[in-house]
């Protein structure tokens, strides 16, 4: 056989082959499809949905002391003196070292901005000093408030009420159970106005909301005295759950 028949010959035996494998993915593809088809026709789709109203239990605020002064020694030794005093206060209520965090610490100058003047002036100093509070003692809010001011503290953030990462974990799991249930309550009251059964779960999905925190303006506080307390209610947060899930029937 010459040459040029031989290589004739591996040229359409190579065409042959290509066209089997063209035929075979096309053949497979089109099995997977009817697959999929199938699926999707011998399924149902059901939403399920779960709340809880949830008491915060535990809360956060910022607490400091921000004082004024001719330098920056003096403004920073005083704001020292009077944070150590605040925080003596805040321990003094039962909080642990744990609980109480540092914030934020500043020691900045204070210019005068005359717009007269052609360069800034330096008239003093300005030295803060603020801790982060975070505990799951609610019913000493309002002691921790009171001691602090009275101890020296001048700056009183906002409080954020939250849930636990212990509650939350425990709600997460109740939640899942409470709306599934109703998934399945549902897809099952569906499937037997359809005529068919549930078989088994293809897919399955979860989307958890945890409530706002929920903030109290220090600002709008009643102001705290030797003989009434600062008022404080955490309220309440709602937690809440959604699931889809695919169900088989036949």
């Amino acid at each position: 056989m010459s040459p040029e028949n031989k290589n004739d010959k591996a040229y359409y035996v190579i065409i042959a082959l290509s066209v089997v494998l063209v035929m075979m993915s096309a053949t497979i593809y089109a099995i997977s499809q009817s697959g999929s088809e199938k699926d999707a026709e011998n399924t149902i789709s059901m939403n399920g949905y779960a709340e809880q109203k949830v008491i915060p239990d535990t809360a956060t605020l910022n607490t400091g002391v921000v004082v004024q002064s001719a330098t920056a020694k003096e403004a920073s030794d005083k704001n020292a003196a009077l944070m150590s005093a605040v925080i003596a206060e805040l321990k003094a209520t039962g909080l642990q070292d744990k609980e109480i965090k540092t914030s934020y610490v500043s020691v900045s100058p204070i210019y005068n901005y005359d717009t007269n003047a052609t360069t800034q002036t330096i008239t003093g100093y300005s030295a803060s000093n603020s801790v982060q509070i975070t505990t799951t003692k609610l019913d000493n809010l309002s002691e921790i408030i009171d001691r602090s001011t009275a101890a020296g503290a001048n700056e009183i953030g906002s409080i954020s009420f939250s849930v636990s990462d212990d509650r939350q974990k425990q709600l997460s799991e109740d939640l899942m159970n409470e709306a599934v249930a109703d998934a399945s309550s549902k897809a099952t009251m569906l499937a037997k106005s359809l005529g068919v059964e549930i078989t088994g779960v293809q897919t399955s999905s979860i989307s958890e909301r945890g409530g706002s925190r929920i903030y109290y303006d220090m600002e709008t506080a009643a102001k705290g005295t030797e003989t009434v307390s600062t008022p404080i209610q955490p309220g309440e947060s709602t937690v809440s759950m959604s699931v889809q899930v695919t169900y088989y029937i036949a």
